[in-house]
């Protein structure tokens, strides 16, 4: 398998693909949507909410974590997540400029 070759894309690109690649499952959306509906943090429901196996869910939160959409606190033997809305809001301002783009030119195909 070849190198992703990142560094040849401007750092904006490479975030849009990040943040794409967050959304490319379909259990990471279901996470920040059930986030969302409660907002507040969650400690183990996540389990039964989603109905995929413990180790699942931790994977899928370890990558919502590691973009910054989510963040955790330890609470004695559990970790609580929620959104964290400052990467959040950086988040959709980035998608929503990138999305917010139009065809000027509609002859080409």
């Amino acid at each position: 398998m070849g190198l992703a070759k990142t560094e040849i894309f401007t750092d904006e690109q490479n975030e849009i693909s990040l943040f794409a690649k967050v959304f490319g499952h379909p259990a990471r959306v279901a996470i920040l949507q059930y986030l969302f509906k409660l907002d507040s943090c969650i400690c183990g429901d996540l389990v039964n909410e989603i109905g995929l196996a413990q180790p699942t869910i931790s994977q899928h939160l370890k990558e919502l974590k590691q973009l910054g959409l989510i963040k955790g606190n330890v609470e004695g033997t559990s970790v609580c997540y929620c959104i964290d809305k400052t990467n959040w809001s950086h988040m959709k301002q980035v998608m929503v400029q990138f999305l917010d783009q139009d065809i000027t030119n509609n002859d080409c195909c």
